[in-house]
């Protein structure tokens, strides 16, 4: 049975979460969760490239999150931002795929206002950021239903 990008994206989200509050490497929690139900191809690139990104990605929430801290934000939401983040920056994903499917999760996940805060941190990164702006041109913001892959 095929997985859809949404439900990889899950459980890619549910696989950063856990290495982020035991704080574990993403590796020891990867080998632990996955002997009966191996990751997606798309969930290990996700999580993956979020894992060896990390320093990068938390550097733009400290900066694009104002009045935020990293240790101040939900654990579930500094990780949809690092999975947003990384997808803007290094996937073809197109922008308001990436923004509509974390904002999506974001109201599935964690608490009712993160879906605009995280909505706010992509748009502003996707606009404002040189690469993303030459690479994908200019990031609408979360309008309506999501869209996913």
């Amino acid at each position: 049975m095929m997985r859809s990008r949404h439900a990889d994206r899950q459980r890619a989200i549910a696989v950063l979460y856990e290495a982020d509050l035991r704080g574990d490497d993403v590796s020891v929690v990867v080998a632990r969760t996955t002997d009966d139900d191996p990751l997606a191809p798309f969930t290990a690139t996700l999580v993956e490239g979020v894992a060896h990104q990390q320093a990068e990605l938390d550097g733009l929430i400290v900066r694009y999150a104002r009045g935020w801290n990293l240790d101040r934000m939900p654990v579930v939401d500094r990780n949809l931002l690092r999975l947003g983040l990384w997808e803007l920056l290094h996937s073809d994903v197109p922008v308001a795929v990436v923004i509509d499917e974390a904002v999506e999760l974001a109201n599935e996940l964690s608490t009712p206002d993160s879906g605009r805060f995280i909505n706010g941190v992509l748009a502003a990164v996707a606009r404002e950021e040189a690469d993303v702006a030459a690479a994908r041109g200019s990031a609408p913001t979360h309008g309506g239903g999501a869209t996913s892959l």
